[in-house]
């Protein structure tokens, strides 16, 4: 079971390291848009819809990592009280009632939300028609990885449980 942890880890570390710089792309977009506004008195067509979508897809994707390095906020005040063990049955409890069934419900609307947009062939509404499908296909993508990164999180709470049971 440590290996399955280590492995989904390693993916979303990879994925995390993979799509952090994507916002220098965006600053970059931000900086060309500022500037076309200051020099030429117009902005872009495409900048802004392409900004917000790739922000979009840049939050979703590192979320998974941002779980993987313990980022999210957490309201442990209480959870530090407790024992090892019983903090680990916390956190598997939570996963199991809380976390794993939003994302489930993620996954599965995210997943119409996706086929519905790719089945109309929908774009934005700009001077420029981007498709945003793929951006919707992103929500999916970042529920599954996030899935995982709870998988590996309640694998290495059920080890802590194996680990300190009582004798």
């Amino acid at each position: 079971m440590n290996a399955i942890a280590k492995a989904i880890d390693a993916l979303n570390e990879a994925f995390g390291r993979l799509i952090a710089p994507l916002i220098a792309v965006i600053t970059l977009i931000v900086i060309y848009d500022i500037a076309m506004r200051f020099f030429i008195g117009r902005p872009s067509d495409w900048a802004f819809d392409t900004t917000k979508m790739l922000f979009g897809v840049h939050f979703m994707l590192m979320a998974a990592y941002g779980l993987r390095h313990h980022a999210h906020v957490e309201v442990d005040v209480l959870k530090r009280l407790l024992s090892r063990r019983k903090q680990a049955a916390l956190e598997i409890l939570g996963y199991l009632i809380f976390f794993v069934p939003f994302i489930w419900m993620l996954l599965t609307l995210g997943w119409d939300f996706f086929l519905r947009s790719f089945s109309r062939g929908e774009t934005t509404y700009g001077m420029v028609a981007i498709p945003v499908y793929p951006v919707k296909a992103v929500i999916v993508i970042a529920a599954f990885l996030i899935l995982l990164q709870a998988v590996a999180i309640v694998i290495r709470a059920i080890q802590q449980l194996r680990e300190e049971e009582p004798a």
